[in-house]
């Protein structure tokens, strides 16, 4: 207990249970009063495909703030834009398969940008290596100096 006489809440207990966007907590009651539409629009939209909420063990729905937000966005779409619940559904589809896409050309960024990484590190290591004595190669073609190298006779042995 704290000096408040309150019990403390284990630290693995409160990293395990955060709220997020996406987190069910809301009844379907209070999710028609949030999105201000009636539970039974919120029933025929969850048979159509349009928002689906999770379930419990009971088979009730739970509603996130993500469904909510979802829930006013069809019913702007169809009441303001006038695009019907089919057209909706459509809508909704594509935008969840460019945020899918947008979340694999981040990771695929993200995976490019460490094999870049690497391959430098492993270019800055390569050239680390190189023998010191070692001069750097010009192409005779370029230069316009032409060398000849001839080898010296090898003097001859007299013969016993």
């Amino acid at each position: 207990m704290d000096r408040d006489g309150r019990r403390r809440q284990s630290a693995s207990f409160n990293r395990s249970y955060q709220l997020t966007e996406e987190t069910p907590v809301y009844v379907i009651s209070v999710a028609a009063q949030l999105s201000g539409l009636h539970p039974q629009t919120l029933r025929q939209y969850d048979r159509l495909g349009l928002v689906s909420p999770d379930r419990t063990a009971g088979r009730g729905r739970r509603y996130s703030a993500r469904d909510i937000e979802l829930l006013r966005q069809v019913q702007q779409l169809s009441q303001d834009e006038g695009i019907n619940l089919a057209g909706i559904k459509r809508i909704i589809e594509l935008e969840n398969q460019v945020a899918a896409l947008q979340a694999r050309v981040a990771e695929l960024s993200s995976a490019v940008d460490g094999a870049a990484a690497a391959m430098r590190q492993r270019e800055a290591q390569v050239h680390a290596s190189y023998r010191r004595d070692l001069v750097p190669y010009q192409d005779v073609q370029q230069a316009s100096a032409l060398v000849v190298w001839r080898p010296k006779p090898k003097p001859t042995r007299p013969t016993d």
